[in-house]
């Protein structure tokens, strides 16, 4: 499981530091691709490939279905950690993720999520009702 939030830069090189404490479990490869809400999403190949299972398993004839698969897998890189913990960000997934210097990294269960610094505040600047939240979290039996 990943939790936590670490801030770090991304280098002239567009590669960025892995938290040390994710490195082991995310393992030497791992997928990143585009995220929801303007990040990245990080999966170490085992639970990339158990999304891949449940993806395959949508119908084809399902419009929402095949757009959602498009999107993930459009995006989608295999990439690969170097000794000192450090990744190299494809150059379309910065653009999609608007990082230009400052990023966090959070630990969100079963995936990591790199987001530029501004989305980030953004995001839970806009999300700061959690009350709100929380009551449709009942909803969902959480």
């Amino acid at each position: 499981m990943f939790i936590g939030e670490y801030q770090h830069a991304i280098d002239s090189k567009n590669r960025v530091i892995i938290p040390a404490k994710f490195r082991e479990k995310l393992g030497s490869k791992f997928v990143m691709t585009k995220g929801l809400d303007g990040c990245l999403y990080v999966y170490p190949m085992e639970e990339w490939r158990k999304l891949e299972e449940k993806l395959k398993g949508l119908p084809l004839t399902n419009k929402d279905a095949r757009a959602f698969v498009r999107f993930i897998f459009s995006g989608a890189a295999e990439v690969e950690m170097d000794k000192q913990g450090r990744v190299l960000l494809p150059q379309n997934l910065i653009e999609y993720a608007g990082i230009t210097k400052e990023i966090v990294t959070i630990g969100v269960l079963s995936r990591i999520e790199i987001w530029s610094k501004e989305k980030w505040n953004e995001y839970n600047e806009q999300n700061m009702d959690l009350n709100e939240i929380a009551e449709k979290m009942s909803e969902l039996g959480i």
